[in-house]
């Protein structure tokens, strides 16, 4: 195998490969980490077009199947799940299938809903084609769907057999949307490294910019980021405590989704979460002084927002953020930063009950500016 298709050294149960111009390779990498009689390919339906031809090659015509999905939030529901399962059973997918889910967050979360449900459990491969895919969802093991109730409340942990992540895919993406995926590198930064906080906050501009692709230093960023996330999984798989702190900004960011029904990007309302959460922080004392105006500088170097939205109210949000996963015995649970780099042990779990009072007073000063 190339250096370029060599697997990073993360500790996890499974390879993740990032790399520029490995989408060639995929045949080759599947072949290796997850062979099998089948194979289904899971795609988001603007990726079909663009990059499903060069995936797609060496695969066998006759024992392989494409099922394309349409892009965006309100799609990943319990219908299209049904969906594509009965799709593949249909074609008569077994044991004997890999599932390669192929495209941004929902594609691969509901890929690997499919994947983990499908005859008790098929082996799938996560082939994120979004910046926020490839440092994010596609490691971890988690996957599922929506509901009216909230974010990602019927799914399980299914493990990818392999992680391919093309870097040089994220050149047909729009600035806006590859700033969904600085969101969460901040947020990365921000909760487990300080070095690469400061590093990634010295490119942000040139990221953030046209011609974000092109910088050369992006695999490594990406990679490095990856690290974080699977430093925290390894320890911590079914999320019972340290993987809580990967939650950073997600309480609030959750919450502003779910009231304007997912019209505002993933990225955006984390950019917004990691703002309000660090302000939070440093109303109840747990966080050190000026954090959330650093914080608030980081996204907007990465052209995201940092105020709330128009058409949310605060009454509105901290209702919402009462059907998070996160809460516990009707109390909202946040994963709070002390500072750049680290985050607070909370109250024993690495997160901390809060009242609404405080929250509703964070809130109130982020609107307007």
């Amino acid at each position: 195998m190339s250096a370029a298709t060599s697997p990073l050294e993360l500790g996890l149960p499974y390879p993740v490969v990032v790399a520029r111009g490995v989408l060639g390779s995929l045949f080759e990498l599947v072949s290796q980490h997850a062979p099998n009689h089948r194979y289904a390919f899971i795609v988001d339906e603007h990726v079909q077009r663009l990059h499903a031809p060069g995936a797609l090659r060496g695969f066998p015509a006759e024992r392989t199947l494409t099922l394309t999905v349409p892009s965006g939030e309100a799609y990943k529901t319990r219908e299209e799940w049904q969906r594509l399962s009965d799709g593949l059973l249909a074609w008569g997918a077994g044991r004997d299938t890999t599932i390669i889910a192929m495209g941004g967050g929902v594609t691969g979360d509901l890929g690997g809903f499919v994947a983990a449900t499908l005859h008790r459990g098929v082996p799938v491969v996560q082939v994120p084609t979004t910046l926020l895919a490839m440092v994010d969802s596609s490691v971890g093991g988690k996957t599922g769907v929506d509901t009216p109730a909230g974010k990602n409340l019927i799914g399980a942990f299914h493990d990818p057999s392999l992680v391919v992540a093309d870097v040089d895919v994220l050149r047909t993406l729009p600035p806006d949307v590859r700033a969904d995926g600085l969101a969460e590198m901040i947020k990365h930064g921000l909760i487990a490294d300080a070095d690469v906080f400061t590093e990634l906050c010295g490119l942000l501009p040139d990221l953030a910019g046209a011609r974000g692709a092109e910088v050369e230093s992006l695999p490594d960023l990406v990679a490095r980021s990856v690290a974080i996330k699977a430093h925290v999984v390894r320890q911590d798989a079914r999320e019972a405590g340290l993987r809580q702190i990967l939650n950073a900004g997600h309480t609030i960011a959750h919450a502003i989704e779910h009231v304007l029904n997912f019209s505002l990007s993933h990225g955006s309302a984390v950019a917004i979460g990691l703002v309000a959460e660090a302000r939070l922080a440093e109303r109840l004392g747990v966080a050190e002084a000026g954090l959330a105006d650093t914080v608030a500088d980081a996204v907007r170097r990465a052209g995201l927002p940092d105020r709330l939205p128009d058409g949310t109210t605060d009454q509105a949000l901290v209702e919402a953020t009462r059907s998070d996963k996160k809460a516990r015995g009707g109390v909202v649970r946040y994963a709070l930063m002390e500072r750049v780099g680290r985050m607070s042990r909370g109250d024993g779990g690495w997160s901390l009950g809060v009242g609404d009072g405080d929250v509703m007073g964070v809130l109130g000063g982020m609107r307007g500016g």
